[in-house]
């Protein structure tokens, strides 16, 4: 009795396996619309290629900074709250 339960279920599972209906169930030569609704097909439908606008580039030139120079104190000092002092 075992068997046959796992015979009828592994049929029953093979059976149920079919071929995806890509016509959304509308049936051959129908689509579904954009509300939902079956649609006829209207011959072949040529999608081409659509142009992408590219901005053009902007070349600028590097933004210069210029700072004054670091303090340089004499060897042996270091530079703390605004002069030059010995370590």
């Amino acid at each position: 009795m075992k068997y046959l339960f796992a015979a009828v279920l592994v049929a029953a599972s093979f059976a149920s396996f079919s071929a995806a209906n890509a016509a959304g169930g509308c049936g051959p030569g129908y689509h579904r619309g954009p509300y939902g609704g079956c649609v006829l097909n209207r011959g072949r439908v040529v999608v081409a290629p659509r142009a992408v606008y590219v901005p053009p580039r902007v070349v600028r030139p590097p933004v210069v900074v210029v700072r004054p120079g670091g303090r340089v104190c004499p060897y042996g000092m270091v530079w703390a709250y605004g002069r030059c002092r010995v370590r």
